[in-house]
């Protein structure tokens, strides 16, 4: 079995008793990139059809804006695109793209997985938050610990949507973002590095 097996939230929620909920954990506000990231951003926009295929997204848009967001973060966090990972015969397969805890043992080591992205294949947010959740579920127990709070984001590079799992509760945020506004995706992904790390400084200590 595999995360993409999962088809929906409510079935990794009822195999793994996960409680659900909605709120607005998640301060949605503008952070305006850097001007060389938007300009650059622009030039693909008016010039190529970013949205044309998931490849397309993915190179022009999820994993550009991530690395961005990234950057004030690169002494905690290592960023993983598509990189496996196994917590059991059941949770196993490869996220989209993964925020780790940085290793002392070097880049090429994974560590502490706190953030999951996923691309919601041909739109399909339910079916993303299945393969989410499943990730997040993963996530702890491959961080040996429930009490660490993990994240994750799902998002078709126009439509970004986030959640939270902590211990047996799943949290999914009620506002979401849209790519018409750049700086308010950018600044919802800087604030889910910010919360997760957090949530690592008060685990660790």
């Amino acid at each position: 079995m595999a995360f993409t097996d999962f088809k929906s939230a409510d079935e990794v929620q009822k195999t793994y008793r996960i409680k659900y909920t909605e709120e607005d954990f998640l301060s949605i506000s503008s952070v305006s990139p850097p001007e060389q990231f938007v300009q650059d951003y622009e030039f693909s926009r008016q010039n190529f059809d970013i949205f044309s295929s998931e490849a397309a997204r993915c190179e022009n848009v999820i994993y550009p804006i991530l690395r961005e967001a990234s950057k004030k973060f690169v002494d905690q966090y290592s960023i993983w695109s598509h990189k496996s990972i196994s917590a059991d015969s059941i949770l196993t397969g490869t996220p989209d793209y993964i925020f780790g805890k940085r290793s002392e043992l070097g880049k090429n080591v994974i560590e502490y997985p706190l953030i999951l992205i996923v691309e919601a294949k041909q739109n399909d947010f339910i079916k993303g938050w299945g393969q989410c959740l499943a990730e997040l579920v993963a996530a702890q127990k491959l961080n040996k610990t429930e009490s660490r709070v993990v994240y994750g984001i799902v998002t078709d590079a126009e439509l970004w949507q986030f959640g939270k799992l902590e211990e047996k509760h799943f949290t999914k945020n009620y506002s979401r973002v849209t790519i018409n506004d750049l700086s308010e995706v950018f600044g919802s992904v800087c604030s889910v590095l910010e919360l997760a790390a957090k949530s690592s400084t008060v685990r660790a200590s």
